[in-house]
């Protein structure tokens, strides 16, 4: 049976041409995708399209944006096998991220992808990232069933769970890591899959269900040398905070001295949900280890493991619009939802 998928494109780098007279970058239309990549078509199968208008920059992305993502794809989810995002590299991450928790009970692929290089320049990196990434949404495994039937990101040879990613590099084609999570599949003269580290449900054919109520009052608090009470309390104070990621330094370490401790015990008291996720580019949060990561512990911050930022800022949005009850909160903080931690 013919393969069926959606493309989105949503705006960023890989939509751009270069107009011939004017030779300044302008979005192409990308229902003529298959002439600008005209290998698309020896795939044989069907390939819609969908432009947003207008189209957004990646930096721009906002909760809402996610929330149109997700009512489209359950639109049109029982039409298509697989979907494929175009999208700005700046914010692909917490797209990703955000689409894995919105999207609950997803059993087709959906595949973000983009490019450093605009499609219309001679060394582009988007016309193989679209080309692998539509033959992975397109996969299926020997069960019948899809092969990658969850969020992920395509990039330069490698697929990566998206809520495992990170941008790493503004200025080389491989612009994504995965530290705390193996590449689920590397694209070389064959498409290799490690189907043990892909996340396929117990039973399948169940409906797929969105959660489009986000609450955003988070607060991202950076850990560095010499930070001051006015800075912490600027942010720990915020009116109307429902819940704070502290990036600490190592293993999940932070100052102990009082101040900083009081104020952060302060923030649990008053019911604000503290989440500790390391500035490390790998490794996980131990607040065990070290007499650092105890205070904050006794203090009763949740740990984050080997969570990335963007991914649990997201899941609080979605955590936070799910529950009014902020211990409900910090209890679905140590579950992993959609692959996002290793506990």
């Amino acid at each position: 049976m013919k393969r069926s998928l959606l493309m989105i494109y949503t705006g960023g780098t890989i939509g751009m041409k270069q107009d011939e007279k004017t030779l300044a970058l302008c979005p192409f239309d990308i229902s003529q995708i298959q002439e600008e990549v005209p290998d698309l078509k020896k795939f044989g199968y069907k390939i819609d399209t969908y432009q947003f208008d207008p189209l957004i920059d990646s930096s721009d992305v906002k909760p809402d944006f996610w929330v149109r993502l997700c009512k489209m794809i359950k639109k049109n989810y029982d039409s298509y096998d697989g979907f494929v995002i175009l999208h700005g590299t700046d914010t692909m991450s917490f797209t990703a991220s955000a689409l894995s928790f919105m999207l609950e009970g997803l059993e087709k692929p959906v595949i973000l992808t983009g490019s450093q290089l605009p499609i219309g320049m001679l060394r582009t990196d988007g016309k193989e990232n679209i080309i692998s990434s539509i033959e992975i949404a397109a996969a299926v495994a020997p069960d019948g069933h899809a092969m990658v039937p969850e969020v992920c990101i395509y990039f330069e040879n490698q697929l990566y769970r998206g809520n495992r990613t990170t941008k790493y590099n503004a200025e080389n084609f491989r612009a994504f890591r995965s530290a705390n999570y193996p590449v689920m599949a590397e694209v070389g003269i064959h498409i290799k899959y490690n189907e043990a580290l892909v996340h396929r449900p117990d039973k399948w054919g169940k409906p797929l269900k969105i959660r489009t109520k986000l609450d955003t009052n988070v607060a991202v608090l950076k850990i560095y040398p010499g930070i001051t009470k006015q800075v912490v309390d600027a942010i720990l104070k915020t009116k109307g905070l429902r819940a704070v990621i502290l990036e600490t330094f190592g293993s999940g370490n932070a100052p102990t001295g009082e101040e900083f401790i009081s104020a952060v015990k302060s923030a649990i008291k008053r019911g604000i949900v503290v989440v500790n996720v390391t500035q490390c580019n790998a490794g996980k949060v131990d607040m065990s280890t070290y007499a650092t990561g105890v205070s904050l512990m006794k203090a009763g911050v949740v740990s984050g493991f080997d969570g990335t930022t963007e991914a649990t800022l997201c899941k609080l949005f979605v955590l936070l619009g799910r529950y009014s009850d902020n211990r409900l909160v910090a209890k679905g903080m140590e579950k992993s939802y959609s692959g996002e931690i290793t506990i």
